[in-house]
């Protein structure tokens, strides 16, 4: 039987009508002699501080020596007393606190907003999902939010509220979601299978164009769990639980300056296997360092000019047209345009100027369809032919509303695919590592074959990249995952 208990550190905190729950003051809890005993036991500690070696402190630090289930943890309350950490983690929150207090008025330069949160909920509907996601990432019974605007809303700062301060509307809130939460979070954890490792699949269940859809994130949990992994699905409000895994497994659209770089950058740092590593998101998702790197190593790639602001007479000279400008860092067909001739150069570098220093300018090459052969641990493992959308040189089209429009695929076994495109696409992603990649490949009438890009966290899809390997596709993935992570443990 589960004992769930509430710790205070005055019994005069706790006078609440309609809650139903066993209080135990602080001293008995850290000194009494049952308390060391018992098993099963559930605290919520609502002590008057939780900072470093006070009595609230001394309260989560006993309770998980004793294996009992608390909250706050002290983990917790160690990251709530670190600035520097919690606006990290609070960083992932930013578009959805501009989204929640874009109504707001104040008066002034600068406005000042605060809300307390109760196990996850606050008195204002607006915030409510704001405020589930504060406390997801700091699991703390009572937190006071502090918001500030500077041009644009931020969280300025997060502390734990102590309960003898609640007013009547906090108090009334306290004692709703106190309630709510006892009946949903202290549940009995369901029987599980056990597993040898643990590993989070990041995803983005907004993205109109993710890199594998629902059925193909099943395909890789079932992967997964067939050989002793147990796979999670995380998204971006996930960060703060990063850690709790032995691997990441990102299928979400990767940036630099985006939040999958950073989950890439702490799994690393927390000694995790990931894919995408950092290294890797960093060196494919910019075509100027890629476009370097492959004539440094003498790839086959089309005609291709690195153009400064100073040098659109260069690639003119050199490229001629069609010519096809790429910013850096765009994805999807997005930020790549093809000028017919020089007024449409120049109308479209004046564009994409505003947003990157420097533009890639490369040869057009027509083909029917591109090749895109997978890569993983430098070994091919499948070869997928995407066929440019309807009337549009590109296999992503955009409608008038910016919806996606895609050309057909087929795949086909490796072995079937040119060998010299085999080739050429593993030369290319060896010059990256030794992760999982998409090596895009156009292969001319006269037989040969040009890199277009490397792509780290390739589409793998149910229909189109597993059409030959069905669910070995998947297979081939999570065992790869299983021999580093039994690498990396010495098994």
């Amino acid at each position: 039987m589960t004992t769930q208990i509430v710790v205070v550190e005055s019994l005069n905190d706790w006078n609440f009508e309609g809650v139903q729950c066993d209080v135990v003051h602080a001293d008995d809890y850290l000194t009494g002699q049952e308390y060391f005993r018992q098993k099963n036991v559930q605290v919520i500690n609502l002590c008057r501080s939780y900072s470093y070696l006070s009595v609230g402190y001394y309260c989560s630090l006993l309770a998980e020596a004793r294996n009992h289930r608390v909250i706050p943890s002290v983990k917790s309350m160690l990251d709530l007393s670190r600035k520097s950490l919690y606006s990290l983690n609070a960083e992932d929150l930013d578009e959805l606190v501009q989204k929640s207090l874009r109504n707001y008025q104040g008066e002034g330069d600068e406005i000042k907003f605060s809300m307390q949160i109760c196990f996850g909920r606050c008195k204002y509907e607006s915030l409510a999902d704001l405020a589930r996601q504060i406390f997801e990432i700091f699991p703390v019974p009572l937190l006071k939010v502090t918001l500030r605007q500077f041009g644009k809303w931020r969280i300025d700062a997060i502390k734990a509220f102590p309960l003898s301060k609640l007013d009547e509307e906090g108090r009334a809130l306290f004692v709703e979601s106190f309630n709510d939460y006892q009946r949903k979070r202290w549940r009995a954890p369901k029987e599980r299978p056990q597993f040898r490792y643990d590993m989070a699949m990041l995803v983005n269940p907004g993205d109109p164009l993710p890199p594998s859809d629902e059925k193909a994130l099943n395909n890789f949990i079932k992967a997964g769990r067939a050989i002793g992994i147990d796979v999670d699905l995380i998204e971006k409000r996930d960060y703060a639980r990063l850690a709790e895994y032995d691997a990441l497994f990102i299928r979400d659209t990767t940036r630099i300056d985006h939040y999958t770089y950073r989950f890439a950058k702490k799994a690393e740092a927390e000694g995790m296997v990931v894919i995408d590593d950092p290294r890797s998101i960093q060196l494919c998702t910019n075509k100027v360092y890629l476009a370097e790197l492959l004539r440094a190593n003498k790839v086959p790639t089309p005609k291709t000019v690195i153009l400064g602001k100073n040098d659109r007479q260069e690639a003119e000279e050199a490229i001629g047209y069609p010519m096809v400008l790429k910013v850096p860092d765009g994805a999807f067909s997005q930020g790549v345009k093809k000028a017919e001739n020089h007024e449409q150069m120049i109308e479209i570098t004046d564009q994409l100027f505003k947003d990157s220093e420097l533009i890639l300018a490369q040869e057009y090459l027509y083909t029917a369809f591109d090749w895109r052969i997978g890569v993983l641990n430098r070994q091919p493992i499948f070869a997928s032919q995407y066929f440019m959308s309807k009337k549009h040189w590109q296999i992503l089209n955009y409608d008038n509303d910016g919806h996606p429009i895609e050309g057909n695929s087929r795949t086909h076994p490796v072995g079937d695919a040119p060998p010299e495109v085999v080739t050429i696409a593993l030369k290319a992603a060896n010059l990256i590592g030794d992760g999982l990649y998409g090596v895009d490949l156009k292969q001319a009438e006269n037989g040969n074959v040009y890199v277009i890009e490397v792509n780290d966290n390739p589409s793998i899809e149910t229909g189109v990249e597993d059409t030959c390997l069905k669910d070995e596709l998947y297979n081939i993935i999570m065992r790869e995952f299983l021999r580093r992570l039994e690498l990396r443990h010495n098994r």
